[in-house]
């Protein structure tokens, strides 16, 4: 058999899919792909941040909350690996229809589940359903926006990794505190139905394509799906089990690497892969993954580090900082659509965009180095100000760049392997920051203490225990912080240096066929 005859059986036509006709009704469905999108990263980052408030009333410690968590986040990183192949083959409505409406189910009963192993079994089938609905939302804008207005809907994509995120510590507020905490899961049931009926009233109904299971890439699913889950367990759980002191950890780590290496080697040659790595040869597909990866981890700069500081140091609520949070958040809704804008003016080269983004992005996290204890939560807002406009400035280059250099019949893999990436570089950017603050508390007690040991010879013993040592831990936590801005802006200056040697020059869609770059 050809390779031709290959894609052919596979399911993937050979020729770029009839354009489907932009109108009323299927902006109502690209809208509710969109609301489902938000509420499935709303549940990961808000179930989360509020774990700490719900796991004594599900009757569980804080080793056993921390397996619910990585159970979650493992799930749904193996899910972003499937999801494209399977709404091309069940048909993208009729899947995501499912999905959607299988989420909200999961979510409507977990309150009521008891057990710690029907918590971990209910944490799975919602991360693999919340996992399946990101890469929908990349797939329609691929798909069905004319060029015009694609940038838009990579707009409309970026608001997943941007506005989500930061909208999560209000509502944990919220949840947790005047309403319930149940309502921590249920908060997407309503989103979720009314996402369900806007697609399946506005996208178009693709026929059955069940003779893609003839070429069903089992082994890639297996070793891909597999590896990503135990490596991003492995992160997860590494801290807390002192990492390769530990027998867990190196059986799951050293599994995953060599079932990944097996993965790449079979998608290389596999007629159907879940993913098409030969997409890496195109400068600017590979400098978008890359890029992505690095930014999560950056954003986390105005999210992570300012909440840890304010509930750490000044005892703030999560209903105190939630200002903050949406002080980025809200934002988002404007500055990306203007970064499309911009992206759009084919005058102006995306490239010097993105580096406005991460200038500003260095800017923030350069201020934040010189954190003290004085600072309040008004202080932060000059940073977040930064972050908010930064953040869509940063992105949309990539996502335009990237998917600029995708043809039509490639929407699914590309989808695949951002989102795969997209997952996989939250959980890796959340270890690094978690574990370098760790070390680099440990490393200023031991400085401070051997301070303090000195002075404590000359105070009172009555104060000794309880001024001089809550002195130091806040210090502590301060000096740490500061460090972890230094670090992410360091990240974020590396990825100044690859935008400058990587990518080429992408132009703004023009046409439904799009050229592959050098």
């Amino acid at each position: 058999m050809t390779s031709t005859q290959s894609i052919a059986v596979g399911g993937a036509p050979p020729a770029p899919p009839v354009p489907t006709p932009f109108n009323g009704r299927l902006i109502v469905g690209l809208l509710g792909v969109l609301i489902a999108a938000l509420a499935s990263g709303l549940n990961n980052r808000v179930t989360d941040i509020a774990l700490n408030d719900v796991r004594g009333v599900l009757g569980m410690g804080f080793d056993e909350g921390t397996w619910v968590r990585a159970a979650y986040a493992a799930a749904e990183v193996a899910a972003m690996m499937v999801s494209a192949w399977c709404a091309v083959t069940f048909s993208l409505r009729r899947f995501a229809v499912a999905v959607v409406l299988l989420f909200a189910l999961l979510g409507a009963v977990f309150p009521f589940v008891q057990g710690f192993n029907a918590i971990i079994a209910l944490r799975i089938a919602q991360g693999l359903l919340g996992g399946a609905l990101p890469p929908l939302l990349m797939t329609v804008a691929l798909r069905f926006l004319p060029p015009p207005i694609k940038l838009y809907g990579l707009s409309a994509y970026a608001l997943t990794a941007t506005f989500g995120p930061n909208l999560a510590v209000p509502l944990v507020a919220l949840w947790t505190g005047p309403v319930g905490w149940q309502f921590v899961y249920w908060q997407i049931i309503p989103p979720c139905l009314i996402a369900a009926a806007m697609i399946a009233y506005g996208l178009p109904q693709d026929p059955l394509r069940l003779e893609r299971f003839r070429q069903f890439d089992w082994v890639g699913v297996l070793t891909g799906c597999g590896g990503m889950a135990a490596l991003v367990i492995g992160l997860e759980q590494g801290e807390r089990l002192d990492w390769f002191n530990s027998p867990l950890i190196c059986v799951l780590l050293g599994s995953a690497a060599v079932s990944l290496v097996v993965f790449c080697i079979n998608e290389w040659h596999h007629p159907l892969p879940l993913f098409k790595l030969q997409i890496l040869a195109r400068r600017n597909f590979s400098h978008g993954l890359l890029a992505l990866g690095g930014l999560l981890t950056v954003f986390m700069s105005g999210s992570m580090l300012p909440s840890l500081y304010l509930g750490q140091v000044q005892d703030f609520k999560p209903l105190e900082i939630g200002p903050l949070a949406l002080s980025i958040a809200i934002p988002q809704l404007l500055a990306a659509p203007a970064a499309a804008a911009l992206c759009n003016l084919r005058w102006l080269d995306s490239r010097f965009v993105m580096a406005t983004g991460l200038a500003l992005l260095v800017a923030s996290c350069f201020a934040g180095s010189f954190l003290t204890s004085d600072w309040g939560r008004d202080n932060f807002y000059l940073l977040q100000a930064m972050q908010a406009l930064g953040q869509p400035l940063a992105v949309l280059p990539i996502l335009m760049g990237a998917t600029g250099v995708v043809q039509p019949m490639e929407g699914p893999f590309a989808s695949a392997m951002f989102n795969t990436v997209r997952g996989l570089s939250t959980a890796v950017g959340a270890t690094v920051i978690e574990v370098f603050i760790a070390h680099r508390e440990r490393f200023h007690w031991t400085m401070l203490l051997d301070r303090a040991g000195n002075l404590a010879g000359r105070l009172p013993q009555t104060a000794v225990g309880a001024r001089l040592g809550s002195q130091v831990h806040e210090q502590v936590v301060v000096l740490s912080l500061a460090d972890a801005y230094l670090l992410i802006m360091g990240i974020a200056l590396a990825l100044v240096i690859l935008l400058m040697v990587l990518p080429v020059r992408a132009l703004p869609p023009q046409s439904v066929f799009i050229q592959p770059s050098k």
